[in-house]
């Protein structure tokens, strides 16, 4: 780390004003071969993602904590795994998941002199039991039993960030735009489709809830574009460095592009929607050009997981396979399901057009964000990040991570080591498997009849021959590697190692 240090706090080591911004584009559900820059057959044009590509540096191994949403969002915040506390999703009106007093990412930038911002998709949970009436029930979903005046607790606000605009998430209750810790018009009415233009693919999949009578879903990605697009321009000639967490509400569904993007991608409305992504990026990263602050700002673009579903009957249609060209989606432990598509530019430091086959954890950027600003972390924080500063600066030829816990489900787990990839199951399918069409179009042609899989990613990325039969001593090697990282309380060195 960055000398002079103080424990658990900033430090001075350089001025406030010649620090990096900090930008983190974070999509919903993108698959790794949705980016035209890790799939040449891809069917979706993302011409801005393909330039920041280009710009710096393609992380071709890199991962989400999960296969789902929330625990991966608080993985990233938080260097923590998020299998060492829970495995599920924030339900409708779910508390938040962050422990009292946990260091965060936005904490500790807030504490070094940043001004930080959240925009879009949150998902880690609100306490809007606060904002229950005196007598109604405490599992009512109903708008008249909340007091919608008051100050929502639990948020954004509280793990350090000083603003926050959203609508928390796309398809969860409240149905309202929300600043900072107040909703903006206050729900009244449950939710009620009908009156919504029509969804292009899939189903709404809406959680039941209070709505605000005039909500449109079709607005939301275009409204969260233009309030990162305004933060950016406000901090113009400003001496306080910024980090923006910019956390887009798609591809997830509901799949609803806007009608101006129809037709621009060859993958159906989905592909659609991540042009309209691709391009709500270059809008925001243009607003970096104009403020004259695009070479001193630090941008990471990745996904929370894997592609959903709907990924199967694309690649039928359209013949575009999300994943390509790893096996599982969203939920799996297969690389599909957390292997996701992650650029970083860093003018000045990052050589353009850099391609990276080192392993790498989104739960790496609190202690690589921590090393650049000279934070020194608490022993008891960011349990499962490694510090990646020296590797980007290129003062060493790989990265400091050689092992990754995989998990979404609880119980099920998969251990990286190397090239080499143990799943601690019979299968790394966690709703159901792939269709039978699907493994035949791709070649999985092999049935697995052993407990576990393994497979050497080196030669085998996309986990077609299982090696589990002709491994077994590494098989147990990998296996007692698994319960050492889970039970010893941290994958990351202590801060006496690093």
């Amino acid at each position: 780390m960055n000398d002079p240090k103080t424990t658990g706090g900033a430090t001075a080591s350089s001025p406030a004003h010649k620090r990096p911004n900090i930008l983190i584009l974070y999509t919903d559900d993108m698959g790794f071969g949705d980016l035209g820059a890790n799939n040449p057959n891809s069917k979706i044009p993302t011409p801005n993602l393909d330039r920041l590509a280009a710009q710096g540096m393609n992380l071709r191994d890199a991962h989400a904590s999960s296969g789902i949403c929330t625990p991966s969002r608080y993985a990233l915040l938080t260097g923590r795994h998020h299998w060492r506390d829970f495995h599920g999703i924030v339900g409708a009106l779910g508390r938040p998941v962050f422990k009292q007093n946990q260091l965060t990412l936005p904490q500790i930038l807030a504490e070094s002199g940043y001004t930080t911002a959240c925009i879009g998709k949150w998902h880690l949970g609100w306490d809007w039991g606060a904002l229950r009436k005196p007598g109604a029930e405490p599992t009512s979903i109903r708008p008249e039993d909340f007091d919608w005046t008051r100050p929502v607790p639990g948020g954004p606000l509280s793990v350090g960030f000083q603003h926050y605009f959203g609508d928390d998430v796309i398809n969860f209750p409240p149905y309202t735009w929300i600043e900072d810790d107040r909703v903006l018009q206050a729900p009244d009415t449950p939710l009620n489709t009908e009156g919504w233009k029509p969804i292009k693919e899939g189903r709404w999949e809406c959680r039941d809830g209070p709505m605000a009578d005039d909500w449109d879903p079709y607005q939301v990605m275009p409204a969260l574009t233009r309030r990162s697009v305004e933060f950016i321009r406000s901090r113009k000639d400003q001496a306080q460095p910024f980090f923006l967490y910019h956390a887009f509400p798609t591809p997830h569904a509901p799949i609803i592009p806007d009608d101006t993007f129809d037709g621009k991608s060859q993958a159906g409305p989905y592909g659609d929607l991540v042009y309209q992504t691709d391009d709500a990026c270059g809008q925001i990263l243009r607003a970096l050009e104009e403020i004259g602050e695009a070479d001193n700002t630090i941008v990471l673009f990745s996904s929370d997981n894997g592609t959903e579903d709907y990924a199967f009957a694309r690649d039928e249609k359209y013949d575009h396979w999300s994943s390509a060209p790893l096996r599982g989606r969203k939920r799996d432990i297969y690389e599909g399901g957390h292997h996701v598509p992650t650029l970083i530019r860093w003018p000045g430091v990052i050589q353009a057009g850099t391609i990276s086959d080192t392993l790498f954890s989104q739960t790496d950027i609190m202690a690589t964000v921590a090393s650049l600003i000279g934070y020194e972390l608490p022993p008891d924080s960011a349990e499962d990040s490694f510090d990646f500063l020296p590797y980007f600066r290129g003062e060493t030829p790989a990265g400091p991570r050689t092992a990754m816990v995989h998990n979404t489900s609880k119980d099920v787990y998969a251990i990286r080591d190397g090239d080499w990839l143990l799943i601690n199951a019979p299968s790394g399918y966690m709703r159901h498997p792939a269709p039978d069409a699907w493994h035949a179009k791709h070649g999985y042609t092999e049935i697995n009849e052993l407990p576990v899989e393994l497979y050497d990613l080196n030669s085998d990325l996309g986990q077609r021959r299982n090696l589990a039969a002709d491994h077994p001593e590494r098989i147990e090697q990998m296996q007692a590697l698994l319960r050492q990282l889970r039970e010893q309380g941290r994958t990351a060195p202590r801060l006496s190692d690093r």
